[in-house]
């Protein structure tokens, strides 16, 4: 089996990639701002970033939600259990609605038949709990535990350089 070579990358685009996995400038323009913070080319910060996509090096490139600072008091992990013939009609489902974060379909384990995973943010718990409601009567899903956040501990970007 081949080894895997390590990507090589120039100095800029080690500048372009040390920006984009910190917060992105906050305009219209942010791709243009980075490849001019970078001595780049709005157009070369596309293409290294499209590039890297396509080669699987990176799965997405994306914003990251700070609830609380969008005005979310409270959020919920709700772990679901969905027959595998139904995981891609609710899976659809679940992430489609806009209070949905997060949605993840993992294998289920041991005594935890959960398999698909959902990150729900409201303005409250109770709020949580209402959507939650509206979640089991529009999926028709109603095999689930639902967990509550007490405290974020931590939320990170990866960093690469």
């Amino acid at each position: 089996m081949p080894k895997e070579t390590k990507p090589q990358f120039s100095e800029t685009e080690r500048r372009i990639l040390r920006m984009a996995q910190a917060d992105l400038p906050d305009s219209a323009t942010p791709y243009a701002d980075m490849a001019a913070s970078a001595g780049a080319t709005e157009a070369e910060v596309q293409g290294l970033l499209a590039r890297l996509k396509e080669s699987g090096a990176i799965r997405r490139f994306g914003a990251t939600l700070r609830h609380q600072k969008a005005g979310y008091g409270a959020n919920a992990m709700v772990a679901w259990y969905v027959d595998d013939d139904d995981m891609a009609r609710v899976g659809k489902y679940m992430s489609s609605r806009r209070e949905i974060s997060h949605c993840y379909h993992r294998i289920n384990c041991l005594d935890w038949p959960y398999n698909l995973y959902t990150m729900v943010h409201a303005s409250s718990p109770e709020e949580c709990r209402r959507i939650v409601e509206d979640l089991v009567r529009e999926s028709g899903i109603d095999d689930y535990a639902m967990l509550l956040s007490r405290k974020e501990l931590k939320k990170t970007s990866m960093e690469y350089f």
